[in-house]
């Protein structure tokens, strides 16, 4: 499986330009990816205050232009995550397009970045992002949900063999980005790939560094600080083989905890 991570440069605020350059890198990608996937939030930037006034729908122009690159290409694409507006809420949301144009599953983040009051801007979700994507067993995750293994190993648990991880992480803490993605590969015995953006908000740049990591942590492909598309690929059979090797699932002990 051939992927293909978008580490795109947001500017906050230009929600026209961001979404035309979005749509020129899905476009470029599409002949060479089985899965493109988009960073956090990059229609709008970080750009939370008129979060809500540029929230997108579920069967808006935003989502329709994608899923035809979908079908014209036959390529499914994780589409970063973007504001979706639904019953009067705004949820960042990962929508997942399949190779027929079909959105197949949509994912609220569910951890909510209270130091940069994100709460404030958006409602959390209620349910984890477990689909499958060309049969094999995928998750989805946003961000900060990095920091919390729980999510992970739930997902994990229900057979994720992948987990794709849009994000918008800042290179003040960049040290631990690539550490949190290489754990959570590590411990669960699948891959991550984790889909930063570059650029800056407010004087105070992001990391970059995209990473796809395979079910032993080892990095596959790895972004620098710029604008650029990243490919990789995945074996969904070696995680069968990392989770014989390494028998932790079942050398768990769930009577003493509840993940």
């Amino acid at each position: 499986m051939k992927i293909a991570m978008l580490q795109m440069e947001i500017v906050a605020g230009d929600v026209a330009g961001n979404k035309n350059k979005g749509l020129a890198l899905v476009e470029e990608a599409a002949d060479k990816a089985d899965v493109i996937i988009l960073p956090e939030i990059w229609t709008t930037g970080y750009a939370l205050k008129n979060v809500a006034q540029a929230a997108e729908h579920i069967d808006g122009p935003l989502m329709t232009q994608l899923a035809g690159i979908a079908r014209k290409h036959h390529v499914n694409i994780i589409a970063g995550s973007v504001p979706v507006s639904r019953n009067g809420r705004t949820y960042n949301t990962t929508m997942v397009i399949d190779r027929q144009g079909t959105i197949i599953n949509s994912y609220e983040k569910v951890h909510l970045f209270s130091m940069y009051g994100e709460e404030h801007f958006f409602a959390p979700g209620t349910k984890l992002g477990l689909l499958s994507l060309d049969k094999m067993t995928a998750g989805v995750a946003i961000c900060y949900d990095l920091r919390f293994p729980e999510l992970f190993r739930s997902l994990a648990l229900q057979g994720a063999q992948a987990v794709f991880v849009p994000a918008g992480w800042p290179a003040a803490r960049g040290h631990h980005w690539r550490t949190l993605v290489q754990a959570r590969a590590i411990e669960n015995h699948l891959y991550i790939c984790a889909v930063n953006c570059v650029g800056e908000h407010k004087g105070s740049p992001f990391y970059g560094h995209s990473l796809l990591v395979d079910p032993e942590g080892v990095i596959i492909a790895e972004g620098d600080d710029r604008e650029t598309i990243i490919y990789g690929e995945i074996d969904p059979a070696r995680v069968a083989g990392a989770r014989k090797d390494m028998l932790t699932f079942a050398d768990r002990r769930p009577d003493l905890y509840s993940c």
